[in-house]
């Protein structure tokens, strides 16, 4: 079980309500569809993940222009390595993925959870 950062539950509820376009697009194209559960801007240890599937042990990040700095990569790939102790694995898309290469990314996604677009729920209507 990982360890829950009190703390960070307020920031956590805040971004959870606030998601990004790109955030928003992939969890209403997609993610929300998916047989298993997925927690949004969910805290594992001192780190607040944009979407999390815990069945499958897997992260999903939705990164800004801020995370192509080296500073900011660095402390990303730190992050990445915390959350590999715990047997979770993260995979990384820019906001541009989501933009311009959306089927790319949700096939990818669908890949690594070992699934395909007809395991997905129906689109709400």
């Amino acid at each position: 079980m990982y360890q829950y950062n009190k703390k960070l539950s307020g920031n956590a509820n805040y971004l959870r309500k606030n998601m990004t376009p790109e955030e928003k697009k992939l969890w209403f194209t997609l993610l929300h569809r998916l047989p298993m559960r997925v927690k949004r801007q969910f805290v594992i240890q001192n780190y607040i993940v944009d979407f999390y599937i815990p069945k499958a042990k897997t992260v999903i990040e939705i990164d800004g222009i801020q995370h192509m700095k080296p500073e900011h990569k660095t402390k990303d790939n730190l992050r990445d390595t915390n959350l590999s102790q715990f047997g979770i694995s993260v995979l990384r898309y820019k906001n541009s993925d989501i933009n311009d290469n959306f089927p790319v990314v949700a096939r990818d996604i669908l890949k690594h959870l070992g699934l395909k677009y007809t395991d997905l729920k129906p689109k709400d209507n």
